[in-house]
């Protein structure tokens, strides 16, 4: 029989790379300022950071799947442990760029091969609640970056931050060596060219990609332009990152209200007609108070959407492909993190909060439209 992992742990794993890329927004300007470039190329670590990622939760879905949930795991964590190490110690801008992509390369196991063996553990409406919870606790992970990020910066600048990540790292890589089980129940040869085939036919899973990603490039907009919003109103980098508290508890709110829904058995669609009503009326808010410390109270809207809609999608998104969930769950999480490396690319370029959150709501609403 199989051992079913921690949720706990499962919790951590996927609460882990949201943290380290919310822990790094408030280090935005200290490196701009260390390594003399400009907001623009700071800010455009974040859209390398998600495409490594996407190439990351291929490469770790498919070893999943090939070898196992436990050496996959192990072994992305001890790629991020020296990327992480390597970014602390460099003195050159472009050697963070690259230690930047090695670390997402290597934290994206924690979301991939956590989802996949959620899904080899759970199914049906037990699977749908363990992802509400998943939401949960995803919701709280940028309150912890946020929030600590702005004090280490505030403390020691952008070294602070990637100690604390590089000891953060050895911590996970250590519990999870004693602690994490294999839940692999059945090798399946894979024919990932026919399963790529497949995939990209499937509308189901296009419409997955684009909403999780849309939802995401929303979300992770804020923390790649929030804090130079904050500078021209005159905040600094701590408050930027106590922003983080305001918005987690949006999230946190939004997530408790989907876990409360389906308690109710009340429709996953309807409950994505929730997220979009909630991201179109905040979205549109933000544009409008952009120039005003109150576009946080709009911005609350917003992240709710993400909190809401994220685990329904995430949760039925892969039904059809449980043979190869390592290696479906892979080639998923490139495409809509591709779309979210690419979307944070534009609006890096846009510099403009509320624009992009406008474009991220009417392309949702579109994807819906389509859907029915």
């Amino acid at each position: 029989m199989v051992r079913k992992p921690s949720l706990m742990l499962m919790v951590i794993m996927l609460m882990v790379p949201q943290i380290v890329e919310t822990i790094y927004s408030p280090a935005l300007r200290s490196i701009a300022d260390t390594f003399a470039v400009t907001p623009l190329q700071a800010a455009q670590t974040l859209s390398i950071y998600f495409i490594a990622f996407a190439i990351g939760v291929v490469f770790w879905g498919i070893t999943a799947d090939k070898y196992g949930r436990r050496p996959a795991m192990l072994l992305g964590l001890f790629i991020y442990s020296c990327a992480t190490l390597t970014a602390l110690v460099t003195e050159h801008f472009y050697v963070v760029m690259l230690a930047r992509a090695a670390s997402a390369f290597g934290i994206a196991v924690g979301s991939v091969v956590t989802q996949t063996m959620l899904r080899d553990s759970f199914s049906g409406e037990e699977l749908s609640k363990v992802f509400s919870l998943m939401g949960m606790g995803i919701s709280i992970s940028p309150v912890i970056g946020m929030a600590l990020g702005g004090q280490l910066v505030r403390q020691a600048g952008y070294q602070a931050v990637f100690a604390t990540l590089f000891i953060l790292a050895i911590m996970l890589l250590g519990y999870n060596g004693l602690k994490l089980p294999e839940t692999r129940q059945t090798r399946q040869p894979l024919q990932l060219s026919l399963l790529g085939k497949t995939m990209f036919k499937d509308s189901q899973i296009w419409f997955s990609a684009t909403l999780v990603a849309t939802f995401n490039i929303a979300l992770f907009a804020y923390y790649q332009l929030g804090g130079f919003v904050f500078e021209k109103l005159g905040y600094s980098v701590q408050e930027f990152g106590y922003s983080g508290l305001v918005l987690g508890i949006g999230t946190l709110f939004g997530s408790y209200c989907n876990k409360a829904l389906l308690a109710r058995k009340v429709d996953q669609s309807k409950l994505l007609s929730l997220a979009t009503a909630l991201l179109t009326i905040g979205s549109i808010g933000v544009y409008f108070l952009n120039h005003s410390i109150w576009f946080l109270v709009p911005m609350l809207l917003v992240v709710m959407a993400f909190g809401v809609a994220i685990p329904n999608v995430l949760s039925t998104a892969l039904l059809n492909y449980r043979q190869h969930v390592g290696s479906a769950g892979a080639l998923l999480g490139l495409m809509y993190y591709l779309i979210i490396g690419v979307g944070l690319a534009v609006a890096g370029i846009i510099q403009h909060l509320g624009t992009v959150l406008v474009v991220c709501a009417l392309l949702t609403i579109v994807a819906r439209s389509l859907k029915r």
